[in-house]
């Protein structure tokens, strides 16, 4: 048998890649969140993790204990749900940043909506300066986006790594402005990518601007210029740019939940969907790449 605490220690530590941050966002101590998951490697007999003093990586049987540990957890959700009687009501107002677009976020909506059927939804997508604008203003009860590094509110998703993406077949000239592909203000992702050209003294010249991602991703596969992006969520028919292109390092970008003002309607189907959202937090990166580690 095993655990659900485990599990759900096990699913945080490999959303992570830290035992210190899952501790945090667990609430737990540091060496109960190894307590649970060297228990949950004895119940399988099987090492789940490989770690040292630097790093913490998945092994070939965590990687498959994944898929099981969110299994497990969401019948586990299901049946306590349904033999304890209670059941979401209320309307939530939930905002999404447009990163998160072509990723597998609906499915996480839909096994949400499956679980929680009297629950009114309201997806709103937008830039994630704009959803934290209106989660200020009271009009949204729950935002997953993009933080600045400096901003410490929300609780952490992953922590990801920006850097600069185009079409395979882009020449950047070094002689000539940049071409960029952005978000209209307030867009983070914008924000950080002129300050690093601005830092190295680079010049530049707005090539396409679009609020929408699809807009962006059509434009970089075009050949119309280049992008910062997440290096987990790099769409596909999109590549990283090659270092000798000489554009600057972006640095890191954190993916959070932040709740809003706490509307007694909207709580407990806020906190629903942010556990959803956080056990499932590795489904949210492409398919294809791995989640990044937090540093």
């Amino acid at each position: 048998m095993y655990d659900p605490s485990h599990m759900r220690t096990f699913l945080s530590v490999a959303q992570t890649l830290s035992f210190t941050q899952a501790a945090r966002r667990l609430g737990l101590r540091q060496s109960t969140v190894s307590q649970h998951v060297r228990r949950l490697e004895e119940a399988t007999g099987r090492q789940l993790f490989t770690r040292d003093t630097h790093s913490v990586e998945l092994t070939e049987d965590g990687e498959a204990m994944l898929g099981f540990a969110r299994r497990i957890l969401e019948v586990h959700e299901q049946a306590t749900a349904f033999f304890t009687g209670t059941r979401l009501r209320g309307r939530l107002r939930f905002g999404a940043s447009e990163d998160f677009v072509l990723t597998r976020l609906p499915e996480i909506l839909e096994g949400f909506r499956h679980d929680h059927p009297e629950v009114d939804l309201e997806l709103t997508v937008e830039l994630s300066g704009t959803l934290h604008e209106q989660l200020a203003a009271g009009k949204l009860d729950l935002v997953l986006a993009k933080r600045r590094p400096e901003d410490p509110r929300g609780e952490l998703v992953w922590q990801d790594e920006l850097v600069w993406i185009g079409a395979e077949r882009l020449r950047l000239d070094p002689a000539r402005p940049v071409p960029l592909i952005v978000y209209p203000p307030p867009g983070i992702t914008r924000a950080l990518a002129l300050e690093a050209l601005q830092r190295q003294g680079r010049e530049w010249r707005v090539a396409c601007t679009s609020g929408s991602l699809n807009g962006l991703v059509a434009a970089a596969r075009a050949g119309l210029g280049v992008m910062a992006h997440s290096r987990g969520l790099i769409p596909p028919g999109l590549v990283r740019v090659r270092e000798r292109a000489g554009l600057p390092e972006l640095g890191g970008v954190d993916f959070v939940l932040v709740h809003g003002r706490r509307r007694a309607s909207a709580q407990g189907a806020a906190d629903a969907l942010a556990s959803a959202i956080l056990a499932g937090g590795s489904r949210l990166v492409t398919t294809g790449s791995r989640p990044p580690r937090v540093r």
